[in-house]
Order: C-alpha cells, then sequence, then structure tokens
C-alpha cells in the first residue's frame, strides 16, 4: 500500500526558561506529525503488518524532517516519543502500525539509540490532542527527560485518517532538579543506564 499524505505539520519550541536562570543554550522541543489515510478505516482487517512494512520509508523521512528543523544536527537531540491519533472510523489497533516505522526510524537516525521510545496511541475525532510521552534517547532512567509534550492538528484526523506523531528535544526539562541518573553519566548500554 502507498502512504497517502494530505498535510504535515511542524513545530518548534525554543525554551528560554521556565522561571528560573537561563540556560546555557535555549532547549529545543520540536514534533513533526502527518496526517494519512487509515487504508483500513470502516472494516476490520486481520492482517495490518503489510503496512507496518510501506510505513518504515515513511518514517525515515519524517524523522529526518524533524531532524532538519531541530537544525540539522542528529547529535544534538537527546529525547524522543511517538504518537498516532487513530480518526473515529479506525480502531486502536490501526494506531500500533507506527511503533516500529516511527521508533526504529529515529534510533536509526539518531545514531542507533538505546532507548525505547516511548509512545501513546488514541481514537479520537477531528482536532483531537495527544500528549506525546518523552525519554531520553540511549537511558530511559534518565529523569531529567522525563516529560510529554501535547500534540494535534487542527482539522484532523479525519474519521478515514491518522495522525502520525514524532517528537524529539535537543535536552531534557529546563531547571532539572528531580535528581536520579544524568545525561552526562549514561552509559548507554542497555537502553535503561
Amino acid at each position: 500500500m502507498s502512504v497517502d499524505v494530505r498535510k504535515y505539520q511542524t513545530t518548534v519550541e525554543e525554551i528560554l526558561h521556565e522561571g528560573g536562570p537561563p540556560p546555557a543554550k535555549p532547549l529545543l522541543v520540536g514534533s513533526v506529525s502527518a496526517v494519512i489515510e487509515n487504508p483500513f478505516a470502516g472494516r476490520y482487517v486481520e492482517e495490518l503488518q503489510p503496512f507496518m512494512e510501506d510505513l518504515k520509508p515513511f518514517g525515515l523521512a519524517m524523522a529526518q524532517r524533524l531532524i532538519d528543523a531541530l537544525g540539522g544536527d542528529a547529535a544534538a537531540i537527546s529525547g524522543y516519543g511517538k504518537a498516532t491519533i487513530v480518526g473515529a472510523a479506525g480502531e486502536l489497533e490501526h494506531g500500533a502500525l507506527w511503533h516500529v516505522p516511527g521508533g526504529y526510524a529515529m534510533r536509526e537516525l539518531l545514531g542507533d539509540a538505546k532507548a525505547i521510545v516511548p509512545s501513546s496511541k488514541k481514537v479520537g475525532d477531528v482536532g483531537a490532542r495527544i500528549d506525546v510521552p518523552i525519554t531520553h534517547i540511549n537511558a530511559s532512567y534518565v529523569r531529567g527527560h522525563f516529560s510529554a509534550l501535547e500534540v494535534g492538528v487542527p482539522d484532523g484526523p479525519r474519521p478515514n485518517e491518522l495522525v502520525l506523531i514524532l517528537v524529539m528535544t535537543t535536552g531534557g526539562r529546563i531547571h532539572d532538579r528531580m535528581g536520579g541518573l544524568r545525561a552526562e553519566d549514561v552509559k548507554g548500554e542497555d537502553g535503561l543506564r
């Protein structure tokens, strides 16, 4: 199956401070969303995984689009997450199609990142929004990177669409003071520490 894209939406936040002293460099938090046709909307289909394969090159292109929006340097990215909003004629399982294409694409382009890419999915109406969980790319235990970004497309998903979402950051939360594993102490061996 081909991937029929109606539109893309890319956002970049530049966070200068959260009420305390400004960091040496602003934190960038970006998202890219693609509103695509859901080829399974309105009917039950037993075998969904062939479309997951079709989405793999699309995931790579979306991940590169987001890296470019955040300045083009993959080495500057240290946090990520993904999500899907399924239009009302679809089912939650259609959102799971994005797990491998979205997650593995980011991990590959970010230098074989070790941590699992956190994810969320839901069925929603036009204008639905979703909180996309964020964690460190190489160590899920880095508390300073635990965060989320609310993402939505004003005119999507229509009932027969999916909104596929990737999120990346150039650092952890501004003014992180909650302890735990620090990003500079990550070993990057097991995706956890």
